[in-house]
Parts: structure tokens; C-alpha cells; sequence
């Protein structure tokens, strides 16, 4: 393990660095980075009775989605019925299994047995089979209590490990065991999750995460999305991170914050590491509504930051931190990149072909969006044409 972290674990280490206004400030919104205009043609749902958004494949450790042969790939999606209003979803969130083969996708249920999760609805995570290609282990987040009879916002960062069956065609996790809290939230650098006032875009955070093994130094990372303690303003996201000699249940340790929103942002939802030419990209998504009310000039899309070390050094790319974002003619199409190590990139279809004007109902894609791809080289980043 490099020797930065263990100091960074016992407070030592110098502030997160800063993702600040003046960075946003510099987003031009003439000059954009855009994601092609998603049309009725690019929706086919995995299933018709289940509504998906967030997903993440069943990666190795190195981060690149398993292939069990043929082309075959499992991924997971937080999936719940369709209601009429979307947002509903959030209430009802199971992690649930897809399988995609050369026919598409197919729908395997829900991830986890029912009264095995500890939270009364499961949000986003990470999944790694292990060399010997059966056996998982599942990080995600455990939101609000099972049992509890109001919904909380509480959430906490839960591991749990199972067995990959194939049986014939058919994959599914079994035998689920070791489940466990990864680490406990240190009031000092993050604030409760269940802090906020529980309206969508104010909600704090402790969710999201992102596992990361790190081929310098062998060390073993995740990537999770917080909320500043002690800010000062209700803007206040961070990127935190635990770190872990071996990966294993138990030898996780928490650090500060890596990079800090404060004054900029509320959430940065779903930050992820990968490894392009030497180089670490931290990316996450994050949407107008959540930036502080000076900088909602700033579009909903993928942004990120690039440094030579995970530790520190971060540094917005392009400048401003922004990748590429929504098309101005539907602003809110898509949602919840994920950068994979190929460079690929996968989200969901949100409110499609609707500009930011227009009322009436939210059209609500709830599958994959097309997959993009894109390009870096140093502290630039855009997408591929």
C-alpha cells in the first residue's frame, strides 16, 4: 500500500481538494459537450413489468465486466415496478440481476433473497467475482432500516459475498453470507446521511460504492458519494473513499474526503476510478437542480477530475470539471454514467425528448441508454464522434 494513505486515514492528510465555483463558472453552455439526442427507437426495456436506472456490471478486480463465454455478461440494476410518478421508485429499490448475451438483455429477479438486505430498500454498489469465477462480492448501500415503518434516508455501506450458479443458459448469486458493514460513518469529515430534509436533489449522502483495485500498489479502494460535515452550506458533496490492504470483510478503513463540492454541489452520485494513460479519472454524475443556485448554468452530465495520484493532485478536466453533458433538446435524458476501463460508457434513460420548458408527464425511459464512448489525453476528455 503506498505509504500516503495510512497518514490520509489518520487525519493527517492536507484538505480534499476542490472542485470550486469559479471551475463551474468557466462551463460554457454555447459549447458543449453533448451526448447524441436519444429517440423512441433507442428505448427497449428489459422487462415490462420493471423499471431500471442505476447498473454496474459483475466486474474483475481490474474493473472490466466478467465474460462467461459466448459474449455473455451479468450486470446489475436498482429496479422496482413502474409507478406514475417516477420518482416514487426511490421508495422501492431492490438490487436486481440482467444477464445480456447476443439476444439482449434478459431480467434474472431480484439480486438478494427477500429479508437478507439490512436497509428497507437497497441503493447503488459495485460487484467482483473472484479468480476462481464463483464468488462474488457485492458492496452497496443499505437505505433506511428493514421493518421501519416511515421511509428514512439513512444510509450505510454495506458488503455481502454469494455463489455464481449457471445452470445451463441461467445465472444466478446463491448462498448469500458475510454480510457486513464496511465502515462506520466518522462524524468529523461527513455528515449524516439522514441529515437533509429527504426531497429529491437536498438529500445527503453516504451511498454509491465503487470498487477500485489499484495495479500501482496492489491496494484495494471504494469510491462513495458524501456530504461535508460541518460545510456551511447546503451545497456541500464530497468524494470519500475507504481504503484496504487485502479486500477482505473487515480490513476496510475509512478516509477523509478526496475531493470537496462545497459551495458548488450537492451530490456527486456514483464516483468511479479508472486508469487511462498513466493517468486516475474520478468521474461522477451530478444534475443542474443540485448545483448552488449561481451555477445552475451547469448542465446534468458526466463530470470528473484527473491526477497522477489517487491521494491528491485532482484537477478538473478541461478545466471546469464537465465532460460531456445531456443535449440542450432534452436536458434531462439520460442519467448515472459509469466509466468502464475500455472506455465505453453505460447509463439510463430518464425524461427523454423533452425540453427543459416542458410540462406534462415526465417521460420516463427506465433502461439502458445507448452506450457511448470516450476519448482522453491528459486533462482533456469528450466524447468520441
Amino acid at each position: 500500500m503506498s505509504s500516503s494513505f495510512p497518514s490520509a486515514v489518520a487525519g493527517e492528510r492536507a484538505s480534499p481538494d476542490r472542485w470550486k465555483p469559479d471551475h463551474v463558472a468557466r462551463i460554457d453552455g454555447g459549447r458543449l459537450c453533448a451526448a447524441p439526442l436519444i429517440v423512441e427507437a433507442d428505448i427497449e426495456r428489459i422487462a415490462p413489468d420493471l423499471d431500471i436506472w442505476d447498473a454496474w456490471p459483475v466486474q474483475t478486480a481490474a474493473g472490466a465486466p466478467v465474460e462467461f463465454g459466448e459474449g455473455v455478461t451479468l450486470w446489475m440494476a436498482l429496479g422496482a415496478p413502474r409507478f406514475d410518478d417516477p420518482d416514487s421508485r426511490h421508495g422501492h429499490a431492490r438490487i436486481h440481476l440482467l444477464q445480456h448475451d447476443a439476444r439482449g438483455w434478459s431480467h434474472r429477479g431480484p439480486l438478494m433473497p427477500e429479508g437478507f438486505s439490512p436497509g428497507s430498500r437497497e441503493w447503488s454498489g459495485s460487484a467482483v467475482l473472484d479468480d476462481d469465477q464463483r464468488t462474488l462480492t457485492l458492496y452497496f448501500t443499505a437505505t433506511g432500516r428493514r421493518g421501519e415503518e416511515a421511509l428514512t434516508f439513512e444510509q450505510r455501506l454495506f458488503s455481502a459475498r454469494a455463489t455464481l450458479e449457471r445452470i445451463g443458459e441461467h445465472s444466478r448469486f446463491s448462498d448469500w453470507r458475510e454480510l457486513r458493514e464496511i465502515v462506520a460513518r466518522d462524524p468529523e469529515h461527513y455528515m449524516a446521511s439522514d441529515g437533509g430534509v429527504g426531497v429529491i436533489g437536498t438529500i445527503k449522502a453516504f451511498r454509491d460504492p465503487a470498487y477500485f483495485h489499484d495495479p500501482r500498489d496492489g491496494a484495494h479502494y471504494l469510491f462513495f458519494a458524501g456530504s461535508a460535515a460541518g460545510a456551511g452550506s447546503a451545497f456541500n458533496g464530497v468524494i470519500g473513499a475507504a481504503v484496504s490492504g487485502t479486500g477482505e470483510p473487515g480490513d476496510w478503513r475509512l478516509m477523509p474526503p478526496l475531493i470537496d463540492a462545497t459551495d458548488v454541489n450537492n451530490e456527486l452520485e456514483r464516483p468511479h476510478v479508472i486508469m487511462a494513460g498513466g493517468l486516475y479519472y474520478m468521474f461522477w454524475s451530478t444534475q443542474t437542480h443540485v448545483f448552488a443556485p449561481d451555477l445552475r448554468h451547469a448542465p446534468t452530465g458526466l463530470y470528473g477530475m484527473v491526477s497522477s495520484s489517487l491521494d491528491g493532485g485532482w484537477r478538473p478536466l478541461n478545466g471546469d470539471g464537465l465532460v460531456f453533458a445531456n443535449p440542450p433538446a432534452a436536458p434531462r435524458q439520460a442519467y448515472s454514467w459509469l466509466v468502464l476501463p475500455d472506455l465505453s460508457v453505460i447509463s439510463f434513460i430518464d425524461d427523454w425528448g423533452r425540453g427543459q420548458q416542458d410540462d406534462g408527464a415526465r417521460r420516463f425511459g427506465a433502461t439502458f441508454a445507448p452506450t457511448l464512448r470516450l476519448r482522453l489525453s491528459g486533462d482533456q476528455a469528450d466524447l468520441e464522434v
